[in-house]
């Protein structure tokens, strides 16, 4: 596992095994997680299909009790990642990672409670994995403005252009969001 710039958020690169068949990889283990210190139930996986280069889907995050971690892949395709830290009490508040998660870097990127998640996709038909630590709950699913000038995220399409949803588009700012992450 690998450090990110803002702390808790964790770059993680299965060993990939390959022969002329093709390949095996262990994706996730939660005996060698807890082992690492990572004590997280997963209890959902979501997968995510986006045709289109330029979609953005984001910045989500699910508020208590029903907030997430989550643990994020590409098997096809690539996105340009990005995590915003919703913790008031940390020194990084406000901040993004922004990285490359492609099927063929293999990486994943686990995003723990406390962050807005969210994705561009770089590749045309891009499939996205993730698990998550609670259920999806309607009640508790909140985002952040993926185009919030005060965060500064260099998104790799015109945002004009982008493929957004009607629901993304109308997120609060960070100066404006109500989450209770600390």
């Amino acid at each position: 596992m690998e450090d990110c710039a803002i702390a808790g958020l964790k770059i993680v690169t299965p060993k990939k095994f390959g022969d002329d068949r093709g390949f095996f990889s262990e994706i996730y283990n939660g005996a060698e997680w807890r082992r690492a210190g990572f004590d997280l139930d997963f209890v959902q996986d979501n997968h995510s299909l986006s045709t289109t280069v330029g979609t953005i889907r984001g910045l989500h995050f699910q508020t208590s009790p029903c907030a997430q971690d989550k643990l994020v892949r590409v098997t096809r395709g690539s996105i340009l990642d990005v995590t915003v830290d919703l913790r008031r009490s940390s020194p990084t508040f406000g901040h993004h990672v922004a990285l490359e998660l492609s099927a063929s870097n293999w990486r994943q990127l686990l995003v723990p409670i406390g962050f807005a998640h969210g994705y561009c996709t770089l590749e045309p038909d891009t499939e996205v994995l993730y698990k998550v630590t609670k259920h999806y709950s309607a009640e508790h699913d909140r985002g952040l403005a993926f185009d919030d000038p005060d965060l500064g995220i260099d998104w790799p399409t015109p945002l004009d252009k982008a493929i957004i949803s009607a629901k993304d588009r109308r997120w609060p700012r960070l100066r404006d969001l109500v989450a209770d992450f600390d």
